[in-house]
C-alpha cells in the first residue's frame, strides 16, 4: 500500500539472470535524476523570465533611473537573448555562481552559503526527533492494538494523530511561543543563539511528521503481526523482543521509511514558515525577505536548493530501501 508512494520501488520486477541488479538500479536512478535536476534547473531559469513586467525595475522600484536599471540588466545578462542566458546560468551553477543579488549586490552563492546551514540543521533536527518518537510509539501502538485488541486505545491514538498532524506547523510554532516563550519563559522566542532556542522550532517541525509516521508504523505493524513468518517465530517461542524487533519491526518500517523521506523533503520547505514565526535566520526567512524586495535571483537560488534538496533525499531513501527492505530483489545478487 505505502510502497506505492515512491517514484521507483526497487523490489519491482524480478531479477534477470546473468544481470547486476545493483548495476541496474542505479544507471535508473542516475538517469532519473539527471532528468529531474535538468527539470529543476530549467524550471528556475524560467521563472524570472515569467515574471509579469521587469523584475529588475519591480526590483528597484518605479522611481529608479532608466540608466540605473539598464545598467542593472546588463549587470545580471537580462538584455542578453534567452539562449544565452540559459547557457550562462548553466555555466553558473557548474562553477558555483548563482548570480548576484539586486539589492544587496552580494553574490548569492555567498547568501545561499550563510543561510543554509541554519536550514539544514533545524529540518534534520526535526526529522530525526520525529522517527526517534514515531517509530517507537508506532510499534507499541501496533502491539497493544493487535487482533482487534484496544479498540479506546485505538480510537484515542487515530484521533489524536489525525488532529496533530492537521495542525499547520506554524500554527504549532506560535501556540508554543506564547505558552512556553511568554508565559512561561522556558525557552526563547527568536534566534539560534543557544541550543535552547532550538527546542520550540525544531518541536513546530516535528510534532505532525511523527504523528503521521507513527500511524503508518502501527498499520504496517498490524499487518506484519499477523504475517506467517511472524506466527512461526512465535510457535517457536522465541522472546518477544527477537519477534517484534528482530522480525516484525525490518518489515514494517520500510513503508514509513518511503514516506519518512517524503516528509524530509516537506519538512526543509515546512522551514520556510516556521523561520518567519521563529526569526530564524536560514533560507526561509531569506526567501520570503527576498520575494518582498523582489530580489528574483536570490529567490531563483533558493528554489534550486529546496528543489536539489528534495531530489536528493528521494534518492537516499530509494537506495536505503534497497538496502533495508528484506524483499528487495536488489540484495539477491
Amino acid at each position: 500500500m505505502a510502497m506505492s508512494l515512491t517514484a521507483e520501488s526497487p523490489t519491482a520486477g524480478p531479477a534477470v539472470p546473468g544481470e547486476r541488479p545493483w548495476a541496474r538500479f542505479a544507471l535508473r536512478r542516475l538517469g532519473r535524476l539527471l532528468v529531474s535536476l535538468w527539470v529543476l534547473v530549467t524550471a528556475s531559469f524560467a521563472m524570472i523570465h515569467l515574471i509579469p513586467g521587469d523584475p529588475v525595475r519591480g526590483a528597484l522600484g518605479p522611481t529608479a533611473p532608466v540608466e540605473l536599471v539598464e545598467a542593472r540588466r546588463h549587470a545580471l545578462g537580462l538584455d542578453d537573448p534567452l539562449a544565452t542566458q540559459y547557457l550562462h546560468y548553466l555555466k553558473g551553477l557548474f562553477t558555483g555562481d548563482l548570480g548576484t543579488s539586486i539589492s544587496s549586490q552580494l553574490p548569492v552563492s555567498d547568501v545561499v552559503a550563510q543561510r543554509l546551514p541554519a536550514t539544514l540543521s533545524l529540518a534534520v533536527l526535526a526529522f530525526l526527533g520525529a522517527v526517534l518518537v514515531a517509530i517507537p510509539l508506532g510499534v507499541v501502538m501496533g502491539v497493544l492494538t493487535r487482533r482487534g485488541h484496544g479498540r479506546r486505545t485505538e480510537l484515542a491514538f487515530t484521533t489524536t494523530s489525525v488532529f496533530v498532524a492537521t495542525v499547520p506547523d506554524f500554527l504549532i510554532g506560535v501556540a508554543l511561543i506564547y505558552v512556553f516563550g511568554i508565559r512561561l519563559g522556558w525557552f526563547p522566542v527568536a534566534g539560534d543563539e543557544t541550543a535552547s532556542a532550538y527546542v520550540l522550532p525544531v518541536f513546530s517541525l516535528a510534532i505532525g511528521p511523527a504523528a503521521i509516521l507513527a500511524r503508518i508504523v502501527r498499520v504496517e505493524m498490524v499487518g506484519v503481526l499477523e504475517a506467517d513468518f511472524v506466527r512461526t517465530a512465535r510457535a517457536k517461542r522465541l522472546p518477544a523482543r527477537t519477534v517484534y524487533l528482530g522480525h516484525a519491526l525490518p518489515n514494517a518500517v520500510t513503508a514509513a521509511l518511503t514516506l519518512g523521506g517524503l516528509l524530509l523533503g516537506a519538512m526543509v520547505a515546512g522551514t520556510v514558515l516556521v523561520e518567519n514565526v521563529f526569526a530564524w535566520p536560514g533560507l526561509g526567512s531569506t526567501i520570503v525577505q527576498s520575494i518582498l524586495t523582489k530580489d528574483y535571483p536570490v529567490v531563483q537560488a533558493i528554489v534550486l536548493v529546496y528543489g536539489v534538496g528534495v531530489l536528493v533525499t528521494n534518492l537516499v531513501v530509494d537506495v536505503a530501501l534497497a538496502v533495508l527492505d528484506p524483499r528487495s530483489k536488489i540484495r539477491e545478487d
